[in-house]
């Protein structure tokens, strides 16, 4: 009896296995992985809108816009089957940039054939030229601090509607006198200078007159009759410059609606435009 007293008691430790910290997987990496592609992406995306043109941005969207024709009405044959073709604008998905009454899509890209079309090469001609223009009037360089002629109130851009010419006031130099509203020196100068130049092209010519804003608390605004006022003078001082009256196909005002400062009142969107209308 006193021999299992005096023994001596058996203690079991269980001792628990860790398999260490680990490297708690690899999820995290394809996690950043996607982060630095989509970085990747997005300042591509900002190089792109700020090294490319108006015109290379549209040919990029729509290089990715959806052009899989859908037909809601019939099997869009146009043999001896009949049917709907599946590019008339009745089956084609509008989206900007499908087909119309006006210009159907061609038969030659239903059947997959490349090559320019001849309304294609007009077009790139007809940018060529502006291009040419633009270099002449030195548009690249509107609103440079180094210029001190009348060159530097000129910016030009080319438009799916034409070549826009636009002569904007500065603080120290308006193109209209502030009290009599009358033409100055600088605006004649820069019509007989936007002349010399169109007189190479025979395109047709749109004027557009923009003023700045005018306090809400007058009583008469006379915004639209400014803008419509400056355009009227515009192409009088064109005209005397030696602009043939029948190129001449639009005059509009458009007041206070289209402002190209932040600031509505500011005297930079006291401007004009002039656009060389695509033939």
């Amino acid at each position: 009896m006193s021999a299992q007293t005096n023994a001596q008691p058996i203690i079991i430790k269980r001792k628990k296995v860790s398999g260490g910290d680990g490297h708690h997987g690899g999820a995290w990496k394809v996690a950043y992985a996607d982060f630095v592609t989509a970085m990747m992406a997005f300042f591509m995306l900002m190089w792109l809108l700020n090294a490319t043109t108006e015109k290379q941005r549209k040919g990029i969207a729509d290089y990715f816009s959806p052009t899989i024709p859908i037909n809601r009405i019939s099997g869009g044959g146009d043999g001896s089957f009949g049917g709907d073709s599946v590019f008339s604008e009745e089956t084609l998905p509008q989206n900007g940039t499908g087909a119309t009454n006006a210009r159907p899509t061609e038969g030659r890209q239903a059947r997959g054939e490349m090559g320019g079309s001849a309304e294609g090469d007009a077009t790139a001609a007809q940018d060529s030229t502006f291009e040419s223009l633009e270099a002449a009037l030195l548009g690249q360089g509107g609103e440079s601090k180094v210029m001190d002629n009348e060159y530097q109130h000129i910016v030009t851009r080319i438009t799916d509607e034409g070549l826009v010419i636009e002569v904007f006031s500065l603080p120290d130099a308006p193109l209209f006198d502030p009290v009599t509203d009358r033409p100055t020196d600088l605006l004649r100068s820069l019509a007989a200078l936007i002349v010399d130049t169109a007189q190479t092209v025979t395109n047709g010519v749109a004027i557009g007159g923009h003023v700045e804003a005018q306090p809400i608390v007058l009583a008469d605004n006379t915004v639209w009759a400014r803008s419509m006022d400056h355009a009227t003078v515009m192409r009088r001082l064109m005209e005397g410059a030696g602009l043939e009256p029948d190129r001449v196909e639009r005059v509009t005002g458009h007041a206070d609606r289209e402002p190209s400062a932040r600031n509505p009142m500011a005297i930079r969107n006291n401007r004009l435009e002039i656009v060389l209308l695509r033939e």
